[in-house]
């Protein structure tokens, strides 16, 4: 099955199914500041992003660090973790707010993107 399919099942499951969703989450920062993102866009560790491995480009989430109990909403821009067991990598800036180097979260899906790439 091709990626594209694959995350087009996943995503449309998503949306039948709850928008809340628990795992663990990390963060990504200086190394890859500057750099494209799987969007298109330029990866500025310094604003609220984050990376999913399945959601649209675009889409808006809630991450809530759940032993601190604090959020912040961020912006689906490239791909990944690429670490089996985690299901959000966050912005530098994003993961300061909420107190998380390597912590549990949950996410809450606040609206879809369009998935578009974008040269920004």
């Amino acid at each position: 099955m091709s990626y594209f399919i694959k995350s087009l099942v996943i995503t449309l499951s998503l949306l039948l199914s709850t928008t809340v969703f628990a795992g663990n989450t990390s963060y990504y920062g200086s190394k890859f500041h500057g750099k494209r993102t799987a969007s298109g866009s330029i990866f500025n560790m310094n604003s609220l992003t984050a990376a999913h491995k399945t959601l649209p480009f675009g889409t808006k989430v809630q991450v809530t660090n759940k032993k601190t109990k604090q959020s912040v909403i961020v912006k689906i821009t490239d791909r990944g973790p690429f670490i089996r067991g985690r299901i959000l990598d966050l912005s530098k800036a994003a993961a300061s707010q909420i107190n998380c180097e390597l912590c549990t979260t949950t996410m809450k899906i606040l609206s879809y993107g369009d998935g578009k790439y974008r040269l920004q």
